[in-house]
């Protein structure tokens, strides 16, 4: 069984760990963290995870006793690698001439690790390569409330190799070539392997964690192979800024590996939210990274949809938040306390605002894609019961989506801004609830007549529909006139209530509060409203204006709150740090809206970012750096499933593109002068069919693969 969770000592109280230094690696349900040396001593977050459990939580490697001195390191999607120099060994001199490199690939269910030793000495000679391991089988959220102990769990030895068991997992780990297992003081395992290395040559030693469930799992790695072939090749990249290639490159290999399957239907995958907190299906995070990710399939989409869709609300359950119809918002394996949050969430979770218009805009976008339409008019009564909550269920008296936690015990503030300190006012008091976010106003507003177009192109033709129960409801084309209705009846109510600030230069408030006022600090909430239909064009003008000035568009991305609000804060989670998801749907709706310039001037800073975090985006960072480069933000998730597909943005942005496969269309309609200069792009999907896209830095266009029966649309 798992060791019981302990407070750290007297004098400190438990904090969550930081991992901006970390060095990370996914691979589905997989994860590990390590020190840039390699190493996992059980510190903080580092270890292997499997199913949101520390099955690994020490893997020391020695050479002769030493670990070396690390030179470099990198990550990308489920690869790490490391390299050392054995200082201590060798020939004499300034040069080291005993490498140390460590290659970690997470497979399905453990990792394999390969440690080489490599020698340029002009002798050969002998040392041992030490391998030391162990875990302690503590579950994220105890590691993530900073109260996990430490203590390893027993260790057995049969055969050469350790074994160890959790409550869900047993957990074994051989080192090849075979050399003398022990258990060492302290309760760890130990593997002391000799080695000769030969002048001018290397010897490897190969290290095996083998993980298995002792009871079901919701991962089928089996499944998740074969549904993860969407995203693998066919998508290359080619631009006069080589920076695009290796950010877009990176992101796609990191999202592909935070993919999961649903365990009630393991065809379908979606993405996790991040690693190493969120390894796991969240409606809002989960739906963007999706719709973002739309031009280099649908399959992702679909996946998500239906796994949504299978848990959508079904009864009023304030515990829950869940409410007939409702997507949910994130889903555990068990229930996820935060004592120092002050939350203790169920193993499902409906506390969110805005996942089911968001769910609602991804079905209308995939459907849009190609995604087949057979599978589009499947999820219609799932769309049905999601409007009806958008309409009858979510407003309030004042016709507002508004959210307030009435379990006590749930997340204060249910939009992408959760944190309980996200919503001030502009001297940086924060909002009392009940809140009524800007952009759940816009999502809506979008969402509404989305449902409405699908409805009248695959619904019901009928003016009645029948019930399972034998009653009777208004057919389709009623519920589309209404969604119509509802929406515009948002817009004007939108407009009439949440634009604050001068008349020369009003800007969008992030809310209103519970007493119906307009909460008037500056953030990039209003960003999320452009495109969605929401605004005129004056006032989508008005959006933008306010998103470049300095006080929100730093030299790295859009700041969540301005700089010049009371309770600024360049390093808070929702209050002053750049969301690289944040930034990116900016600059989408910048391009939307043809602000095509200003998308560009936005993207441009998000690719600098990218470069500056090796080419691997965080969930948030500061953009007030150092020597001009952006910090990260200490605990933030990395990779991340929305950050990762941002990139496609970027793509999306240079390229100008749209696609209407019902409407048998394609736009490319690229900035001028171009973005990132020339650009090509191969493997972009529209429906069945992949096609290139190439914008030249003058801005012509040329696209190869299109079916003949699509017209291609440009200035």
């Amino acid at each position: 069984m798992s060791p019981e969770p302990v407070s750290p000592g007297q004098g400190r109280p438990p904090r969550q760990p930081w991992v901006h230094d970390l060095a990370v690696a996914v691979h589905g349900n997989v994860t590990a963290l390590s020190t840039q040396a390699g190493g996992v001593t059980g510190d903080g977050a580092e270890g292997l995870y499997v199913d949101d459990v520390r099955v690994l939580s020490r893997l020391l490697v020695e050479v002769g006793h030493d670990a070396g001195v690390p030179v470099a390191a990198a990550s990308s999607g489920d690869r790490s690698e490391f390299l050392a120099a054995a200082r201590h060994l060798g020939s004499p001199g300034p040069d080291p001439t005993i490498e140390l490199r460590r290659r970690r690939q997470l497979v399905p269910g453990g990792l394999l690790e390969s440690v080489l030793l490599t020698s340029s000495a002009a002798r050969e000679f002998d040392t041992t390569i030490v391998v030391t391991a162990g875990g302690d089988g503590c579950e994220i959220g105890v590691i993530k409330a900073g109260r996990a102990s430490g203590a390893l769990l027993p260790v057995s030895l049969s055969g050469g190799v350790a074994h160890w068991q959790s409550g869900r997992h047993h957990t074994s780990i051989s080192v090849e070539p075979a050399g003398e297992a022990t258990v060492a003081r302290g309760g760890a395992a130990r593997f002391v392997v000799p080695v000769c290395v030969p002048a001018g040559g290397s010897v490897e030693v190969t290290v095996a964690v083998t993980v298995e469930r002792t009871m079901a799992s919701s991962f089928d790695a089996e499944a998740w192979s074969q549904a993860v072939d969407w995203m693998q090749g066919g998508v290359v990249v080619e631009a006069a800024d080589p920076r695009l290639e290796r950010l877009v490159s990176a992101s796609l290999d990191d999202l592909q590996h935070l993919l999961l399957t649903d365990p009630d239907a393991p065809a379908d995958v979606f993405a996790a939210a991040g690693t190493p907190w969120y390894l796991t299906l969240f409606g809002r995070d989960s739906i963007w990274a999706a719709r973002l990710a739309l031009p280099f399939g649908t399959a992702l989409a679909a996946g998500t949809l239906r796994a949504l869709a299978r848990r959508q609300g079904t009864e009023h359950d304030d515990a829950r938040a869940e409410d007939p119809g409702k997507i949910p918002h994130e889903l555990r394996r068990t229930a996820y306390v935060d004592s120092s949050a002050g939350f203790s969430l169920p193993p499902v979770y409906y506390g969110t605002v805005d996942a089911t218009a968001l769910w609602i805009c991804l079905l209308h976008d995939a459907w849009r894609w190609g995604m087949p339409q057979d599978e589009v008019r499947a999820l219609l009564p799932h769309l049905r019961r999601a409007a009806t909550w958008l309409t009858d269920v979510a407003p309030g008296e004042d016709g507002l989506l508004k959210y307030v936690d009435a379990s006590g015990t749930g997340l204060v503030n249910q939009g992408w801004k959760d944190s309980g300190d996200s919503i001030r006012w502009r001297d940086g008091t924060v909002a009392d609830a009940p809140i009524a976010l800007v952009e759940a106003q816009a999502y809506a507003v979008e969402a509404a007549r989305s449902a409405a177009r699908l409805l009248r192109a695959l619904g019901a033709v009928g003016a009645v529909e029948e019930e399972e129960d034998g009653g009777s409801e208004p057919g389709d084309r009623a519920r589309a006139d209404a969604l119509v209705v509802f929406a515009d009846d948002l817009v004007e109510r939108l407009r009439a209530s949440f634009w604050v600030g001068p008349a020369d230069r009003p800007w969008l408030a992030l809310a209103l509060d519970g007493q119906g006022r307009a909460v008037d600090g500056v953030g990039s909430n209003m960003g999320h409203c452009l495109g969605t239909g929401a605004l005129t064009q004056e006032e989508a003008s008005s959006v933008v204006a306010t998103l470049l000035e300095p006080r929100m568009l730093g030299a790295h991305g859009i700041v969540t709150f301005a700089k010049d609000n009371g309770g600024f804060n360049p390093l808070g989670y929702h209050t002053g740090s750049v969301w690289t998801h944040d930034t990116a749907i900016c600059a989408w709706g910048m391009a939307r809206e043809g602000h095509d310039q200003a998308a560009s001037t936005v993207a441009r800073r998000l690719l600098d970012a990218g470069e500056a975090f090796g080419y691997r985006l965080p969930e948030l960072y500061s953009d007030a750096g150092v020597l001009g480069a952006p910090v990260p933000y200490p605990a933030s998730c990395r990779p991340q499933a929305w950050s990762a597909a941002s990139a496609v943005v970027l793509l999306t942005v240079a390229l100008g593109l749209s696609v209407d496969v019902p409407g048998r269309t394609v736009t490319v309609r690229p900035p001028r002068p171009s973005t990132f200069g020339a650009v090509t792009v191969r493997g972009i999907r529209v429906g069945e069919a992949r096609i290139t896209v190439a914008v030249g830095g003058d801005g012509t266009v040329r696209v190869d693969g299109l079916p003949d029966d699509f017209t291609l649309l440009g200035d």
